[in-house]
């Protein structure tokens, strides 16, 4: 059977556009695209019970391009791609890992990190940046003249660009804010040969720079404007029901920065809600932190407006964004699921990964900041004691050794007095040195 979908205004306009026309805005209201899938033939295909029997059975296959957690579920993600257009580095089918010795101290029923930073270039961007490239090669093979693939970012975006271009031979450009990002973030797109312009800005200016070439120059954009790429994001959500065999956890709590991830996340809800495959959607959170923080500024007026900010400097530097492109697609996500937003500090986020990660975790900044925000929620009661709650984990501590160091070393500027601060302790190399060391630090614990 033949699968479509398009794109459509989320304002409502009528008009429909191929997910293969280079479209980023309704022509007629100037609103954000969304994906829209035909329900109608996917119920036709299967039931809710086989679709799920299919995406099992694909799950982390052996062959192309099964081998992927986002394509395994093609017909639900992009029918427009053939299979010869598909550019894929296995990205998905990321572990969701459970927590439940930190579970059990926060007093709820289960915890589990949904581990998206398992990946190629070690994000959650990947999951998006599959469907946009393999777009884009399947537009080339069409005959479009597409110049480059561009994309404005804060450190992942860039790395999954770039490595996804270069999979594809797609000229690739990354504009980022320069010595906002951290060293591995900054190395992954010069390694795989993008064309990397840094620029004495945020990442909003680098945001407004990179829609006007689009716009101007001809080449193709890939931020979260461009709705394909939440197409691949909305697998987290399908992934984590699947987990926990095609159930949901009382809530998900997500970082958000320009806001395409949370969009994403109630689409995949929606959609499997649509077709029969789950009974219900779990309420969802959206973390920021407080020095980028304008949804939260927004949820606490009841969304009455919505108000851009100059972005503060945070460590969680991938999620700071003042002006953020999706926060229209945000609201309505949130409005859907009876979501909340929290806002939280510097110390807060820092302590929030330092203490996760003495439950066996290495998580970046990012996923502190969402842990901060379950801490404040579970504290608060508004996650009730006995809650099953997933945490979408958005990169890997590994690409922010810095942010982990300096915890350690106590050299964050906001950070004065880490609770959870570890230091190696300097013993001379004699057996009983070693022995009244070790046995002074078990005891001390």
């Amino acid at each position: 059977m033949t699968f479509s979908a398009w794109f459509q205004c989320i304002a409502g306009c009528p008009t429909r556009w191929s997910l293969l026309e280079v479209r980023y805005r309704c022509p007629s209201c100037g609103e954000l695209l969304e994906v829209a899938h035909d329900l109608d033939a996917l119920r036709a295909a299967h039931t809710a019970g086989e679709w799920r029997a299919l995406f099992d059975a694909r799950w982390r296959g052996m062959n192309h391009p099964d081998t992927s957690g986002v394509w395994g579920k093609r017909e639900w993600i992009a029918p427009h791609v053939g299979l010869d257009a598909i550019v894929t580095a296995g990205e998905g089918g990321s572990a969701l890992l459970p927590v439940p010795a930190y579970a059990r101290a926060l007093g709820l029923g289960a915890v589990w990190l949904k581990q998206c930073g398992v990946s190629h270039t070690g994000s959650f961007k990947d999951l998006g940046m599959t469907v946009l490239v393999s777009t884009v090669k399947q537009m080339i093979a069409d005959g479009s003249a597409i110049r480059a693939i561009a994309c404005a970012s804060t450190g992942d975006t860039s790395a999954a660009l770039a490595a996804y271009g270069a999979a594809a031979g797609v000229p690739t450009v990354v504009i980022l804010p320069r010595g906002k990002i951290s060293t591995a973030q900054l190395v992954q797109p010069l390694a795989n040969g993008a064309l990397v312009l840094a620029l004495d800005t945020d990442f909003d200016g680098c945001m407004r720079i990179v829609q006007d070439l689009a716009e101007r120059e001809g080449v193709y954009l890939a931020n979260s404007m461009n709705s394909l790429r939440l197409e691949g994001q909305k697998t987290v959500a399908i992934e984590i029901a699947q987990q926990l065999g095609w159930e949901l956890p009382d809530w998900v709590v997500i970082p958000g920065g320009n806001l395409g991830n949370v969009s994403a996340l109630e689409a995949g809800f929606r959609m499997m809600l649509d077709l029969g495959v789950i009974t219900r959607a779990p309420r969802v959170c959206v973390a920021q932190a407080a020095n980028a923080s304008p949804l939260h500024a927004a949820f606490v007026r009841g969304f009455a407006s919505f108000e851009p900010v100059t972005a503060k400097a945070t460590l969680a530097s991938a999620i700071q964004i003042g002006s953020p492109v999706s926060w229209k697609k945000a609201v309505r996500a949130l409005e859907r699921t009876d979501g909340v937003v929290v806002a939280v500090s510097e110390v807060e986020l820092a302590d929030a990964a330092g203490r996760a990660d003495r439950y066996g975790l290495f998580t970046c900044p990012h996923t502190g900041v969402a842990l901060a925000a379950l801490e404040q929620l579970a504290a608060a009661g508004t996650i009730g004691p006995g809650a099953r709650v997933a945490v979408v984990s958005t990169a890997s501590g590994l690409k922010f050794a810095d942010f982990k160091i300096g915890y350690h070393e106590g050299r964050l500027a906001d950070v004065p007095a880490p609770r959870y601060r570890n230091q190696p302790v300097e013993v001379s190399a004699s057996y009983d040195a070693v022995r009244d060391a070790m046995n002074r630090g078990l005891d001390a614990r």
